[in-house]
């Protein structure tokens, strides 16, 4: 197994993405701290699930807007699980509004969960990370943070952000063996997808935009994490991967 050992933190991994990415460390011998915000039954389920494969497992409920919170799942790592190894930023959510009509609220949600919690995230491991000479962090933008969107523009400007961030955390903590890396996703089957996926106009716009013309799964996303978080990824840092269908690329 190409993580047997290896001790994860996957934020916002209760559903969707994070959930996914959660299996596939698992599968691959990881122990895994699970984060919710509000899904507290699906996280419990995933902890049971990873425990019966073998792995050391616990859910903890964390709003990684919040600099506590992101410490607290850093503790819970070191505590529960013994150490810690690899941090995955996905947590996040979208508050859509054209550019005039978006408030500062809006704005200031989504900046926060998907763009200052990465920083908090990756300053509270930091120390670890140090102390033990290695480590990974794997962000998570969009194709949204490469070309844009229409009625977007701070999810947009947050997953812009996030791809500037990860070049300076591989800068910053590549002294002590540290490789950090951003993975950039399409559009992925998923809850926070739904809409666009079964409304027949959304559909056909996104479809046109993507070059394998379908949609991706779970396992066509999963393999990119699992690599970067693994000994095959030692000597890759500061680098933009798009796992998109060749959306990104139009």
């Amino acid at each position: 197994m190409r993580l047997a050992g290896k001790k994860a933190i996957v934020t916002g991994s209760s559903r969707g993405v994070g959930a996914a990415v959660a299996q596939a460390f698992a599968r691959e011998g990881a122990d895994v701290v699970v984060n919710y915000s509000s899904s507290e039954g699906p996280a419990k389920d995933l902890v049971k699930q990873f425990k019966d494969m073998g792995r050391q497992a616990v859910a903890i409920k964390g709003d990684v807007a919040r600099e506590e919170d992101c410490q607290a799942l850093v503790d819970a790592a070191m505590n529960d699980l013994g150490g810690l190894d690899i941090i995955v930023n996905n947590a996040g959510f979208t508050r859509p509004a054209m550019l005039h009509k978006m408030s500062g609220e809006q704005w200031d949600q989504v900046l926060n969960i998907h763009l200052k919690a990465v920083w908090m995230m990756s300053k509270a491991a930091q120390p670890i990370f140090k102390a033990q000479k290695g480590g990974r962090v794997i962000n998570v933008t969009s194709v949204a943070g490469v070309v844009g969107t229409v009625g977007q523009v701070n999810y947009s400007a947050a997953k812009g952000g996030v791809i500037s961030l990860t070049k300076s955390i591989a800068r910053e903590m590549a002294g002590f063996n540290v490789c950090a890396n951003v993975i950039s996703l399409g559009i992925v089957a998923t809850d926070m997808t739904e809409k666009i996926r079964s409304d027949e106009k959304l559909r056909d716009i996104y479809m046109n935009r993507i070059l394998l013309k379908r949609f991706a799964e779970a396992d066509d996303i999963t393999p990119a994490f699992v690599f970067l978080a693994s000994d095959e990824a030692n000597y890759i840092t500061g680098q933009l991967i798009c796992v998109d269908g060749g959306y990104g690329m139009i």
